[in-house]
């Protein structure tokens, strides 16, 4: 709204200034005043097939994200042990053999499941955790306008600093736009013990407490997350649509470089490694992107430097461990 109200009172400055008499001037206003206005409603529907490019742009860029989540669905799948697997099937029989008063049936579960976790131990030495189990999920709940995710974040310092942990981790969950990768992990350390507790308190007689100590081990499962920014996702489709476009259709693929600057900061402002020096580098690469779709000039290269920068971050942001 702001530029079309800009050339409405560019054209009537030019009115102004051509008029160096009064009369000529009151002559011209009223038809400068229409001209102004007809700009104005010549440039509104401009401005909204613009926001609707960028609208489009993000609903294309949907199966991208789906092709990312199953990538690392498929990733995060290659990993997982069977012989872990295995372990925690057999503790889950072991507390179901108790709960049934058999506890020969118990300790042979035990047994098995300490067989697996030797072959772990040796095939393992250096390795503290072992995935058994994973699940990748896409969350995209926060808002798209960065000031509102800013006053959220401010909400969230605020309730933190009060000691309002349950209410700060309702806002910080309302700034989660990413794909996650969540992996479940044996602990090779503690769990070898756990089974052994089990199995001598068993011996004794003392199946609630073997179940408890069984139970406990279950509950000690690490979960380990690997976050990818759908921002960044976004962003990266964003380029490459633009790349595709910027011989066809320069505005369009202006459009679409402005997308793709607004996910780039969205993703810092929602916290996806906000001190990274990327982002200033990304920045760079746009602003100098932007000035040659402006003037014409040949931006492939810029165009593939933009989108690996993105990838690399991308990927490195993807490999992070958090526990």
């Amino acid at each position: 709204m702001r530029d079309k109200m800009n050339v409405g009172m560019l054209l009537l400055a030019i009115s102004l200034a051509s008029c160096f008499g009064t009369a000529s001037c009151k002559t011209n206003k009223s038809s400068e005043t229409s001209s102004a206005s007809a700009a104005t409603q010549m440039q509104a529907p401009s401005q909204s097939g613009l926001e609707k490019q960028r609208q489009d742009t993000q609903q294309q860029a949907r199966p991208e994200v789906e092709n990312q989540r199953k990538s690392l669905e498929e990733e995060a799948t290659k990993t997982l042990d069977q012989d872990a697997i295995t372990v925690i099937a057999d503790t889950r029989k072991a507390i179901d053999q108790i709960a049934a008063g058999k506890t020969d049936e118990a300790l042979a579960a035990i047994e098995q499941a300490t067989g697996k976790i030797n072959i772990l131990l040796a095939r393992n030495p250096a390795t503290a955790f072992i995935p058994l189990s994973a699940e990748v999920d896409v969350i995209d709940i926060a808002p798209h306008d960065t000031k509102a995710i800013r006053t959220i974040a401010q909400e969230a310092t605020a309730a933190a600093e009060v000691k309002d942990f349950p209410a700060a981790r309702v806002l910080l969950y309302t700034l989660t736009s990413e794909i996650r990768s969540r992996t479940y992990n044996l602990p090779l350390a503690t769990y070898p013990e756990a089974l052994k507790e089990a199995a001598r308190l068993l011996d004794q007689k003392k199946t609630q407490d073997a179940s408890k100590v069984l139970l406990t081990a279950l509950n000690t499962l690490v979960v380990v997350d690997k976050v990818t920014p759908l921002p960044l996702v976004l962003a990266r489709e964003a380029v490459r649509t633009a790349k595709e476009q910027s011989q066809k259709d320069k505005v369009l693929a202006q459009a679409l470089v402005q997308t793709a600057k607004e996910e780039i900061e969205r993703s810092k402002e929602l916290g996806y490694v906000a001190r990274a020096p990327e982002y200033e580098a990304l920045n760079s690469d746009i602003s100098t992107l932007e000035k040659q779709l402006k003037k014409n000039e040949d931006s492939t290269s810029v165009f593939a430097k933009l989108e690996d920068k993105l990838s690399a971050f991308l990927k490195r942001q993807s490999q992070q461990e958090r526990r």
